[in-house]
C-alpha cells in the first residue's frame, strides 16, 4: 500500500468485522441429527410434542392410587396386571388395586403414584406395599420437561451432544443449521521450512500453519492448508486470488506489516477491498481485513503469539458472525500478580489459569512480552485482556480472559 494508515481502535475493528459477517451470512441447510453436532443452529426450535409425551413411571414398582395408601401402615392391594415399557395396554387401576410397572412404562388409568419394588412383597395376586409416599411419587408427568410449542433451542446456539439429544427426544429428525465456512490457510515467507527438513542459516520451521489450523479445527471448522506463499508479489496475488475464488474465508500469516517483503496489503488494495489495516492491540497491530473475490480476507501478523491473539480476539468475530453464532460468554479471572501497562494499546498477555480454594478463578501473568515467544504461549493456557490506555492493575483485580 502506498500509505500507512493509523491503527484503529480494537472496538472499531470488532464492529467492522461484525457488520461484514452479518452482510455475508452463510446459507442455512437442513441436516440430519448425526451431522448437527457442533453446528450453529439457524432458527429457534419449538417443541412439537410434550416431553414427557405421557405420564410414566420413574421406577420399577407398583402403580396404585395414593388414596389407598396409609401414612404409617402397610397396605395390601390386588395385582390386576403388568405394564412394561412400550406400548400402553390400556390397563385401569380401581380402588384397592395395583399394577406391576417398570421404569418408563405408561401409567395405567386411575393410578397416580408408584411404590418402588424394594418396598413391596408379593404373594400370588396380593401385593403388600410398606412405603408411605407422597401423592404422585415416582411418576414423571406428561409435559414436565416441555409442553408443545415451548421454545427448546435458540438460534445461534452451537449444538452440543445434549442439545442434539433433546431434539431427538422430541422426534425431530433434521435441524436447520448454518453452513460451515470453508477456510483456506496460508503461511508466508521464503524463510519457512517444513518440520522434518534440515534448516539452513536464516531459515525457521513453519509453526504458524499448525497453530492456525488447530485453532480453526477446535472451533469446528475443516480448514485447508495451502502451500507457503513465497516473497514474490505476483505469485502471492495469483495464489490468493485462486483460493478466494472457491473459499468463503482466506487467512494468511505474515507479510502484512510495512517492510519491503510485506506484499499482502498492497495486493489486497489492488485486487480486492480493505476493511481496515492495523489495530491498536498488542500483539497483532498489523492485522489486515478485507475482501478478495468472493472471500472474506484476514491477514494475520507473522509472529506466532500475534496469530494466537488476533485469531482469538478478532478472527472468531468474523467466523462466528458468518454462521450467526450467538456471542460467546465473556470469562473473567482475578490477577495473581500486579501488572503495570504503560502503553495505550489493548494488550493480550499470556497467563495460566488456576482455581482457588474458594472456587474463584485466578490467572498468573507470564513475564514473556515478545510476540515471537511461542514457548511462553505453550506454557500458558489463556490470554488475559488489558483495556486501552495505561493500566495499573493490582493483584486480585478482575480481568477478561480468553482461554485456548
Amino acid at each position: 500500500m502506498t500509505d500507512f494508515p493509523s491503527p484503529i481502535l480494537f472496538d472499531d475493528a470488532r464492529a467492522i468485522l461484525q457488520r461484514v459477517a452479518m452482510a455475508n451470512r452463510l446459507p442455512v441447510e437442513q441436516l440430519p441429527l448425526a451431522r448437527c453436532h457442533g453446528r450453529v443452529l439457524a432458527q429457534d426450535i419449538a417443541a412439537p410434542i410434550a416431553l414427557q409425551p405421557f405420564d410414566n413411571s420413574a421406577m420399577d414398582g407398583y402403580a396404585c392410587r395414593h388414596a389407598d395408601l396409609h401414612e404409617a401402615d402397610a397396605v395390601t392391594l390386588v395385582l390386576v396386571g403388568e405394564q412394561f415399557a412400550g406400548r400402553a395396554l390400556d390397563l385401569q387401576v380401581g380402588e384397592g388395586e395395583c399394577v406391576r410397572i417398570t421404569t418408563g412404562a405408561p401409567m395405567p388409568r386411575g393410578a397416580d403414584t408408584v411404590v418402588i419394588r424394594e418396598e413391596s412383597s408379593v404373594d400370588g395376586n396380593a401385593v403388600v406395599l410398606r412405603s408411605a409416599v407422597r401423592d404422585g411419587a415416582n411418576v414423571r408427568k406428561a409435559g414436565e420437561d416441555a409442553r408443545p410449542g415451548d421454545p427448546v433451542l435458540r438460534a445461534g446456539t452451537p449444538l452440543n451432544a445434549v442439545q442434539v439429544s433433546l431434539a431427538a427426544s422430541l422426534g425431530i429428525e433434521r435441524l436447520p443449521v448454518s453452513r460451515k465456512p470453508t477456510v483456506a490457510v496460508f503461511t508466508t515467507g521464503d524463510e519457512l521450512v517444513e518440520p522434518g527438513m534440515p534448516l539452513q542459516p536464516g531459515e525457521i520451521y513453519n509453526s504458524n500453519r499448525e497453530l492456525l489450523m488447530g485453532l480453526l479445527r477446535a472451533d469446528g471448522l475443516e480448514p485447508t492448508a495451502w502451500p507457503t506463499l513465497p516473497d514474490d508479489p505476483a505469485r502471492i496475488a495469483s495464489m490468493l486470488q485462486d483460493a478466494a475464488s472457491s473459499f468463503d474465508i482466506v487467512i494468511t500469516c505474515g507479510a502484512v506489516s510495512a517492510g519491503e517483503k510485506d506484499h499482502i496489503p498492497a495486493m489486497l488494495q489492488m485486487h480486492g477491498a480493505v476493511h481496515f489495516w492495523k489495530v491498536r492491540m498488542k500483539p497483532g497491530m498489523p492485522l489486515l481485513a478485507g475482501q478478495l473475490g468472493r472471500a472474506q480476507f484476514l491477514g494475520l501478523p507473522g509472529n506466532p503469539v500475534s496469530v494466537l491473539a488476533t485469531y482469538l480476539a478478532l478472527g472468531r468475530v468474523l467466523i462466528d458472525g458468518m454462521q450467526g453464532r450467538a456471542a460467546r460468554p465473556r470469562r473473567f479471572a482475578r490477577l495473581d500478580a500486579a501488572i503495570e501497562k504503560p502503553h495505550a494499546r489493548r494488550e493480550f498477555m499470556r497467563g495460566t489459569l488456576r482455581c482457588g480454594d474458594d472456587g474463584s478463578q485466578w490467572i498468573a501473568p507470564n513475564d514473556a512480552t515478545g510476540s515471537h515467544r511461542l514457548r511462553a504461549a505453550a506454557d500458558a493456557d489463556a490470554l488475559l485482556v488489558l483495556a486501552e490506555g495505561p493500566q495499573s492493575c493490582a493483584r486480585g483485580d478482575a480481568v477478561e480472559v480468553l482461554a485456548y
